[in-house]
């Protein structure tokens, strides 16, 4: 039975995916209480992976919070554009070295599922950085991890949690396609 914990993470989970498929701001307030329960319920769960990477993401909600409020070329907001080539090949180097290292962390510590909590969290984190520059590939990176979330989480007994990251894959498909045409407008 999920624990209040968990209902939490859902609610604040679904609602802050849901801003950013909208482009609203208030994704950033509402994320960094989401990562706040899930911090809580991963820790619970010895997915340390994931429990790290929540205190990273409140960091990381706080940087995307100002730069889509101030980080535009006039400290205005961000408008969306797309990642270069570059920059995707940073990224992908930045999920293939990071999953191996933290796999290895994570074995030291214990963890329950060092592979899969390693690569989701990397993957996360190349997503989260790519979306606080309003870049329109970071939906692929969600897509990706939000795939593999959804069998760690049932492998956990997460059932709730596997759940909203099913959800969370439906949503940024549905992302995907909005900030594609807001893109081309």
């Amino acid at each position: 039975m999920p624990s209040l914990v968990e209902w939490l993470g859902f609610l604040t989970g679904a609602a802050c995916v849901w801003l950013v498929v909208q482009r609203n701001v208030w994704n950033y307030p509402v994320g960094i209480a989401n990562c706040l329960f899930f911090l809580v319920l991963f820790t619970r769960s010895r997915l340390y992976g994931d429990a790290g990477l929540q205190i990273v993401y409140i960091i990381l909600n706080a940087h995307g919070w100002y730069l889509w409020l101030r980080g535009g070329p006039t400290h205005t907001g961000l408008t969306i554009t797309r990642s270069g080539p570059r920059l995707l090949l940073l990224m992908g180097a930045f999920v293939v070295a990071a999953t191996f290292g933290l796999r290895t962390v994570l074995r030291m510590a214990g963890g329950a599922a060092p592979w899969m909590d390693a690569l989701t969290t990397a993957l996360s984190l190349a997503a989260q950085i790519l979306q606080n520059r309003k870049k329109l590939e970071h939906w692929w990176f969600w897509i990706t991890a939000d795939i593999f979330y959804v069998y760690l989480y049932i492998a956990r007994d997460l059932w709730l949690t596997s759940v909203l990251y099913a959800v969370f894959l439906a949503m940024c498909i549905v992302g995907l396609r909005t900030w594609r045409a807001e893109l081309r407008k």
